[in-house]
């Protein structure tokens, strides 16, 4: 989307003004969340990484600071606004996948 839809969903509820989240989404450009390409000569956005990626990764990493063995239940979510049963059945397996052994590809 470009910045002016984006901002059409962030002002209602961040109120936000159109330079603070032109800002905010270029620095996620430079943080690798966003990509930003020209579509028609106007900034267009779009993630990098699929929602389920990024959620999934953050587990895993709580998974470890926590030190958890074992599965992780993404049923927990099933009450979440923004992930779908087809995202949190894909979020479960994300999450209790097997890791790669030492020396294997990922």
């Amino acid at each position: 989307m470009s910045a002016r839809e984006a901002q059409g969903l962030i002002e209602p509820e961040l109120g936000w003004s159109a330079s603070t989240t032109r800002t905010v989404l270029e620095r996620m450009v430079a943080k690798g969340l966003l990509i930003r390409r020209a579509v028609h000569g106007l900034a267009v956005y779009e993630a990098k990484k699929a929602k389920v990626d990024v959620i999934g990764g953050v587990l895993n990493r709580l998974r470890g600071l926590l030190e958890i063995d074992g599965r992780l239940p993404a049923s927990a979510f099933s009450g979440s606004q923004i992930l779908s049963e087809t995202e949190i059945q894909e979020l479960e397996a994300l999450l209790n996948a097997k890791p790669p052994v030492d020396g294997e590809a990922k």
